[in-house]
């Protein structure tokens, strides 16, 4: 019998907030999938907790690496090891994001500003370091964690739909400045996920939000991370400059 292909196989793929929630769940997924995960995070043993994961599903050993997306310094020093380790960079996930929620006239500068370098600043410099590598192999994909709420707004977010909307615009622009080098670059909007994050949402918000999904649940992990799958494998080789929602139909 022959062993079935994984389609990733002997890809390299970065992963940043790769501890948790659907950062996790790619991370888990491409690790199945055959690819040579590196992840990044802030906690350095929520990290290691995924790593272990992989390993015991038959996946690559990853690479962990604990920062802070804000750090561009940090980011060029990983990209450095990374290259040192697997002489290539093929994926790029940009997951890692953060949410400071409240009424946008009493928002603050620093929560303003910790949302906009977080979110959208960090996949910034995540791509501007990654892409010099793309474009020197001529084949790379980046994928960006954008949502439903940069398309949409969301009272009480104005930060967080901004950065969101921001990574959107973003997408769309590098798309077309790399992609006559091979490189793609999309964005996934999630809409609402079972995550830590939907958790600490009240019951009755929880029935409001389904009211709004023609599907009538919320999304999980691995839809998302199913969708991150798709864009990074050869499958999606024609795509780039998109954004997919991943929502239930909330937008449309």
């Amino acid at each position: 019998m022959h062993s079935v292909k994984k389609r990733l196989d002997g890809k390299v793929a970065i992963i940043t907030g790769a501890s948790r929630g659907i950062g996790r769940e790619i991370a888990l997924v491409f690790g199945r999938e055959g690819a040579k995960t590196i992840l990044t995070a802030r906690s350095a043993d929520a990290l290691a907790a995924v790593a272990q994961e992989i390993k015991a599903a038959g996946g690559v050993e990853p690479i962990c690496f604990s920062l802070d997306v804000k750090d561009a310094v940090k980011i060029e020093e990983l990209v450095d090891k990374s290259l040192d380790k697997t002489e290539r960079i093929d994926i790029l996930v940009n997951n890692a994001g953060v949410t400071r929620d409240g009424l946008f006239v009493r928002m603050s500068d620093e929560d303003w500003d910790e949302v906009l370098d977080t979110n959208l600043k960090g996949t910034f410099l995540f791509m501007r370091a990654v892409s010099k590598v793309m474009m020197r192999q001529r084949a790379g994909k980046i994928i960006n964690m954008a949502s439903v709420i940069g398309l949409i707004g969301n009272a009480g977010q104005a930060n967080y739909a901004a950065s969101k909307a921001g990574i959107i615009a973003l997408t769309k622009s590098v798309a077309k400045e790399l992609g006559s080098r091979n490189v793609l670059v999309n964005a996934i909007a999630p809409g609402f996920i079972e995550t830590e994050m939907t958790q600490a949402l009240g019951e009755d918000i929880k029935k409001t939000i389904l009211k709004s999904i023609p599907a009538g649940v919320l999304g999980k992990p691995s839809d998302v991370a199913q969708a991150a799958l798709f864009l990074a494998s050869d499958e999606s080789n024609f795509i780039t400059g998109q954004v997919i929602t991943v929502d239930g139909g909330m937008v449309m």
